[in-house]
């Protein structure tokens, strides 16, 4: 019996691990998607041969405990331009990654709070130690939609990090993210550096 139980224990975890792989892939497919439809997108179909992931791995998919900020005001985030777009901080995560325990910031744009289509949108900007190497040098952004968190708790989840368009293009305009959002940490999940030079 307790055999019976380890193999059906297997099974369950495999069975995650593909389907996790799968929202993965489709997650990827629709980002690659928005390059040929976004009307300021960086990127021609012909560029999209030369963007880079990690394999998907479920083990950076991590439950944070979400701490709202009451009463924030609103900050100027820097851009890696100079210029600079207004921002509210929304909520602070915690959460265990690689064994150690870590909390990242994410923001609300003022800019989009009046949007209908991007009113519950929120902005999760970090680096970590792969920064410069692996990845873009600059960090990578997290989408978030209010919805995602029930009952004070977010699934995280690294594989869904991306580029700034500033990986692609210098031409743009992108949000640097804080120092209260460098993680010390590798966080190899999600996209790699660009595989050609701008």
């Amino acid at each position: 019996m307790r055999y019976l139980t380890l193999i059906l224990l297997f099974a369950s975890l495999n069975c995650l691990a593909q389907s996790h792989k799968a929202q993965i892939d489709a997650f990827r497919e629709k980002y690659k998607n928005d390059f040929l439809t976004e009307k300021n997108s960086p990127l021609k179909k012909e560029d999209l041969q030369y963007l880079r992931f990690y394999d998907a791995d479920s083990t950076y998919r991590v439950n944070a405990k979400v701490e709202l900020v009451s009463n924030a005001a609103t900050f100027m985030m820097p851009t890696f331009i100079g210029a600079a777009q207004e921002y509210l901080p929304y909520a602070r995560l915690k959460f265990t990654l690689n064994g150690t325990s870590q909390t990242l910031t994410v923001y609300r744009s003022t800019s989009l709070m009046n949007v209908a289509e991007y009113k519950d949108y929120l902005f999760l900007p970090f680096t970590d130690a792969t920064n410069g190497s692996d990845t873009y040098g600059g960090g990578r952004y997290i989408d978030i939609r209010e919805g995602e968190i029930k009952n004070g708790a977010l699934a995280l989840d690294f594989n869904k990090a991306y580029n700034p368009y500033c990986a692609f293009s210098p031409l743009y305009s992108c949000p640097k993210p804080p120092a209260e959002n460098q993680l010390a940490v590798a966080v190899r999940a999600g996209e790699k550096l660009f595989g050609k030079g701008h």
